[in-house]
Order: structure tokens, then sequence, then C-alpha cells
């Protein structure tokens, strides 16, 4: 089954142009269409007439609104870090007709971050009356636990974010880690036989909770998928001069990439 992966958003936290910072990435993306426009970042994967979101950060509405995005059938959260959640609100009419709610999956650690935050939203007395209508569902810790979405498979990748262990996404033939530091010896099995892998890679020095740019091309060689693009992109990289770098199978995201993959291999 073949399925579109969009990349709503490629940007650190604090987004590019990063706010008041004069460097020339940074103008650069002041420019429509500059590639070095990120707001921050996450991804939306299409298929089988649903659409699953992977986190929502504090862009999702621009980023909606520029991808006409009209439906969300469910959100799959990486952690519950400002810029992967606070978009969460935005999810509220395109919820509103589901009897069900829209259900949200985040693993132990990060779905009480996201029920303290939007606490109106959760709580079962006086509850605001146009509140998102959504339904929290625990992911297991364990690897490779599966989450079963219209006729397609999610599986768990734990990965390394600074001294914390995070959530990451295998679908079919593409895998999709951000935030990550690195990649634990456990979860390299669930990353083997890729189409696309989608890695974070902040800057070229190195940072104590992101990957920096060589030790995300060092994972690309050991893992060996067929194609990779990295996220989570900071102003410190800028789009054109990176990807001339690189090799032709590895590429920097930007916004509004869409990508083609089987959901149903792997």
């Amino acid at each position: 089954m073949q399925a579109t992966l969009t990349f709503l958003g490629t940007g650190t936290s604090m987004g590019v142009p990063t706010l008041g910072c004069p460097c020339a990435v940074c103008q650069d993306a002041y420019n429509p269409g500059s590639p070095n426009r990120r707001t921050r970042c996450s991804a939306a994967i299409s298929f089988n007439d649903h659409t699953v979101l992977i986190d929502s950060g504090p862009d999702f509405h621009t980023q909606a609104v520029r991808e006409r995005i009209n439906s969300v059938d469910a959100v799959l959260y990486t952690h519950g870090h400002a810029d992967h959640i606070l978009g969460m609100d935005d999810l509220r009419p395109l919820s509103f007709g589901k009897p069900d709610g829209l259900p949200l999956f985040a693993d132990n650690a990060t779905a009480p971050v996201i029920e303290r935050v939007f606490e109106y939203t959760f709580r079962k007395i006086d509850r605001y009356p146009t509140s998102a209508r959504v339904e929290m569902n625990r992911i297991p810790t364990t690897t490779g636990a599966r989450i079963p979405l219209f006729g397609a498979e999610f599986l768990r990748v734990p990965v390394t974010h600074g001294r914390h262990t995070i959530t990451g996404y295998r679908f079919g033939s593409a895998a999709y880690l951000t935030d990550m530091s690195d990649i634990p010896s456990e979860a390299k099995p669930l990353l083997e036989d890729l189409d696309i892998l989608i890695l974070d890679a902040l800057r070229r020095e190195p940072h104590p909770s992101h990957a920096h740019l060589a030790k995300s091309v060092a994972l690309v060689e050991e893992l060996r998928p067929k194609r990779a693009f990295f996220t989570h992109i900071s102003h410190d990289l800028d789009h054109d001069t990176v990807n001339a770098e690189l090799p032709p199978y590895i590429r920097l995201a930007h916004d509004g990439l869409k990508l083609e993959f089987d959901i149903m291999a792997g």
C-alpha cells in the first residue's frame, strides 16, 4: 500500500529564522520559498484515505493550512517537549466529528505531560465545552511495540535523546527518528531494509541531546537505507551548502517535502 510522508516542519525548537538572529541562514529564511525557512518538527503520513500525524508542534495550524490538511485520524507522539506537543489544541476542529475521540498515542513519560499541559481538555468534570475530542492511548515501552492503524502498523523504535529514551516510529519501509542523539543497539534490527530513514541532524558540532551532521551520516552508513533525510535542523546548516556536501542518497529535508513509500513493506 502506497503512502505519502509530508514534512510539516523540519526545524529545531526555536525554528528558522531564529528570532533576533542576524546569521545568513536566518536572513535567507525570511525569503518566501526558502528551504531554510523551517517550522517546528512534525510529519504527516497519508495512506488509505487516512492521515496520521507524528507530533503536533506549535506551528501545526500554519503547517495544516499550508498543506491543506482537513482531516486527521490519529496522532503519534515522540516525546513531551513543547516543540512537539503544543499544537495539540489546534486539533480541536478536526476532532469534533469523531464520536469516539481522535486517538492520541504516547508513551508513559509523554502522555502525562500532554494531559497536564492540556488539563482542560482531559478533565472529566467541568470540561470546557469546545475542548478537543481526543482519547489518550499509552504506547507500551517495549522495543517494537505495534500500533495498528487503518490497515498499517507503526512500530515503536526507542531512541536516546540526551539522558532520556523517547519514541521513534517505523511504518512499512520508512522510519522517523527525530530528536535522537543515538540509537540503542536493540533498536537497530527494527531499522533494517528501509527505503527511507529520517534522522535528527541538528548542526555540525556535537550536541548533548541531538545527533550532529557527521553522527547522522555515520548512522546512515551503518544502517544502509536506500534514502535518508535529515530533520530537526538548526540555523547552523544552510540547505543548499550542506546538500552539496552530502552523498546523493542523503538530503536535508525541507518543510513541505513529500516522499512516497510502501507502508506495508518491512
